[in-house]
């Protein structure tokens, strides 16, 4: 399309405040034309921060204005696949931060709502944009170290979560793990046929009073023949620690922490560094800068977003497949949840 493409950002919590952010200040090619938001408080501030006059509490507003192009939903998870499915149908393009909705059903009729509308739809898998893992994806289906054998990934909060957001999150399998789910597909390049999860409550008995696990290790068996193994924990002293390995026959490719600063201080006590980064926005700010590029150029360039609405689902699968593993303590076939 000619021209710059107007985006209507729907939700300004930590997030849809990031990303307003950076279509506001840091994209190409775009201007961020509304902001919806049910907390009246965080709308205001937003708006007057970035300088939108067209700040309403109701998405529908947003979404059916002639002016806006493409949403951002950064809504809480149970009104995703409502709003896709109302954006749709207004043949607004769209970009959705993960999970599409924790309901396989709704994720499928939104997606069907897309197709029919023949829009544009990106999911929030941030991590595919960040230069590090990139690189590392690049080296795998360039050939650079053979046919993957082995993948591992840990990943691990600096704290937990808000109770609050515990118990309506989906639990780690959905809310957590869910990226390492995709990481791994991206990075190995196959689908993942069966999973098997263990896990328990290490960090704070009251996630396990919520229904939930804290602490996981699951495996991964790829169609490729190559195995997996994810391990999580919600709490990590030292920072946000991200990293990833991808074994082959013909080498290994490792993308280690991001930390602030590479000084080393040599001392009668030892060699230290500093600790990872702490927050997540920290650690992938860039990453979620070039998703929102990306998907920006995808609607300038009639071209389809790299992170689909079908991936989106995948990671879901792979979540509930998780889930059931744990609590059934077997090996669990993702077509045992869906067909995937």
């Amino acid at each position: 399309m000619a021209g710059k493409v107007s985006v209507g950002v729907i939700g300004v919590g930590r997030i849809g405040r990031l990303h307003a952010r950076n279509l506001a200040h840091h994209i190409a090619g775009v201007s961020l034309r509304g902001l919806s938001d049910v907390n009246r408080e965080a709308l205001g501030a937003c708006a007057e921060e970035l300088g939108v006059s067209f700040a309403v509490e109701n998405y529908r507003a947003v979404v059916e204005e002639a002016g806006v192009d493409a949403v951002v939903i950064c809504s809480s998870t149970n009104a995703h696949s409502r709003i896709i499915a109302d954006a749709a149908a207004a043949g607004k393009h769209v970009f959705c931060e993960k999970p599409i909705d924790l309901d396989l059903g709704k994720i499928d009729e939104a997606l069907a709502a897309v197709e029919e509308a023949e829009v544009k739809l990106q999911v929030g898998f941030n991590r595919r944009f960040d230069p590090s893992f990139r690189r590392a994806r690049e080296a795998v289906a360039g050939g650079r170290i053979g046919e993957p054998h082995l993948l591992r990934i840990t990943s691990r909060d600096p704290q937990p979560p808000p109770l609050e957001y515990v118990r309506v999150s989906g639990g780690m399998f959905l809310d957590m793990s869910i990226h390492d789910f995709d990481m791994a597909r991206y990075l190995v390049g196959s689908e993942v046929e069966e999973v098997f999860a263990v896990g328990g409550v290490r960090v704070d008995p009251k996630i396990g009073e919520a229904g939930d696990i804290d602490t996981a290790v699951t495996t991964l068996r790829f169609r490729n023949g190559a195995v997996g193994a994810i391990d999580n924990s919600r709490r990590a002293v030292y920072g946000y620690d991200q990293r990833a390995e991808v074994f082959g026959p013909g080498g290994m490719v490792v993308v280690s922490n991001v930390q602030p600063d590479s000084a080393l201080v040599s001392d009668g006590e030892g060699v230290h560094g500093s600790p990872p980064l702490f927050f997540f926005l920290e650690r992938y700010g860039e990453s979620y800068l070039a998703e929102m590029q990306e998907f920006v150029e995808c609607i300038r360039e009639d071209r389809t977003p790299e992170v689909s609405g079908a991936d989106g689902r995948i990671a879901v699968v792979m979540g509930y497949a998780a889930r059931k593993s744990y609590e059934e303590n077997r090996p669990v076939k993702l077509s045992e949840i869906a067909p995937v």
